[in-house]
C-alpha cells in the first residue's frame, strides 16, 4: 500500500508503479466513485482496448425467447 498526499487543490499524484501496471496514460479519464467511505477511481478505457475481451466467454446457454 502506498500513501498520497491531497493537494491545497484537491490533487493527488498516482504513484509511478500504479500507472505503470494499469498502463494509465496522461489525459486519460477516470471515474470516481464514492463507495463506503472511500474514494475509487476506475480508468475508462478506448473501446479499442476492450475488443476481445471476452474471448472464451461460455455462450452455450438457453436463452429467454424475447432475448433472442
Amino acid at each position: 500500500m502506498q500513501i498520497v498526499t491531497v493537494s491545497p487543490k484537491f490533487q493527488v499524484v498516482i504513484p509511478r508503479t500504479v500507472r505503470e501496471s494499469l498502463g494509465l496514460r496522461p489525459g486519460q479519464k477516470m471515474q470516481v466513485i464514492e463507495y463506503d467511505g472511500r474514494i475509487e477511481f476506475i480508468p475508462e478505457r478506448d473501446i479499442a482496448e476492450l475488443r476481445g475481451f471476452l474471448k472464451g466467454i461460455n455462450t452455450e446457454f438457453e436463452r429467454e425467447e424475447d432475448r433472442v
